[in-house]
C-alpha cells in the first residue's frame, strides 16, 4: 500500500498534473472499493469515480490540509455515489426488478458475505466498507460521514447484527435435514 505524499498534494494544488495522476493512483482501489459498496454495478462504479476525479482535479485548490487528500476524495466519491443513487431510484425500469429477481451465480467464495452486504440499507453499508474494506478508523469513518464517532460505532455493531443474521439465515436455508450446509 502506497502512502499519500503531502507534497504530491501540494504539488497539485499548485496545478502539477503528474502529481495529481500519482494521487489518484495510489487512491484508485480505494475508490473502486467504496464505488463497488455502494453501487453495485461496474458501469455506475467507473462513472462515480471518473465524476469523483474531475470534480477532485477542478476543486483540489480548495482542499485545506493536505493530510486528508485521500479522506476529501473519497467524501466526494459518497456524494457522486448517492447522487448516482438518487437519480436511479427516480428512474428504475421494470427490467431492472426483473434482473433482481434473479439468482446471481456464486463466483467465489465471498459471494455469500458480498450478497449479505448488499442488503444492508445505506447507511449501514457505508460504515462497513470503510471500517473493512479500506480500514479506515472511527474518526476518519465519522470525519467522511459526518456523523459522530458513537453514530459511527453504533452503525458498525448493527451492521454485523445484521450480517450476522443474514449469514446466519442463509446458513439455515442451505442445510439439508442432515445437517450439512447444500452445495
Amino acid at each position: 500500500m502506497m502512502v499519500l505524499s503531502e507534497n504530491d498534494v501540494l504539488l497539485a494544488q499548485s496545478g502539477n498534473e503528474e502529481a495529481f495522476i500519482r494521487l489518484i493512483r495510489n487512491c484508485e482501489s480505494s475508490l473502486y472499493r467504496v464505488a463497488k459498496g455502494i453501487l453495485k454495478e461496474e458501469l455506475d462504479c467507473g462513472d462515480a469515480i471518473q465524476e469523483t476525479i474531475l470534480k477532485s482535479y477542478h476543486s483540489i485548490s480548495k482542499l485545506k490540509n493536505p493530510a486528508y487528500f485521500k479522506t476529501w476524495l473519497i467524501r466526494i466519491l459518497i456524494n457522486e455515489c448517492n447522487d448516482m443513487l438518487k437519480k436511479k431510484h427516480k428512474s428504475y425500469s421494470l427490467n431492472n426488478i426483473e434482473n433482481l429477481a434473479e439468482p446471481q451465480k456464486a463466483e467465489n467464495e465471498f459471494d455469500e458475505l458480498r450478497s449479505a452486504i448488499s442488503e444492508l440499507n445505506e447507511k449501514h453499508r457505508m460504515v462497513v466498507v470503510l471500517f473493512y474494506f479500506e480500514d479506515c478508523s472511527i474518526k476518519d469513518i465519522a470525519q467522511v460521514l459526518n456523523i459522530r464517532e458513537g453514530t459511527v460505532k453504533s452503525r458498525l455493531n448493527r451492521a454485523r447484527a445484521l450480517l450476522a443474521s443474514y449469514l446466519n439465515q442463509e446458513n439455515e436455508e442451505g442445510r439439508d435435514d442432515n445437517g450439512p450446509l447444500k452445495i
